[in-house]
């Protein structure tokens, strides 16, 4: 179990280990889950959105916004 400490702004610092074990890097996107007391943070990858495909049965039109906007992203 790693710990962290919330700063004033909000802010967390997501440990080394985990960070290189997830492959998190500056500027990677994070989501938050709520599950039922539980806070869950996953890396926004190709992988993490390749894996919500027909999740919201909107027939590719969310993947492919969020594939746009990570490519956007990108060029900035």
């Amino acid at each position: 179990m790693e710990l962290a400490m919330v700063t004033i702004k909000g802010q967390v610092l997501i440990p080394f280990r985990i960070r290189r074990r997830h492959n998190i890097s500056g500027g990677t996107k994070v989501c938050f889950l709520e599950q039922g007391n539980d806070i869950v943070i996953r890396p926004v990858t190709n992988d993490y959105i390749d894996g919500l495909r027909g999740v919201l049965k909107t027939k590719g039109r969310v993947l492919r916004a969020l594939l746009k906007e990570k490519k956007v992203e990108r060029l900035v």
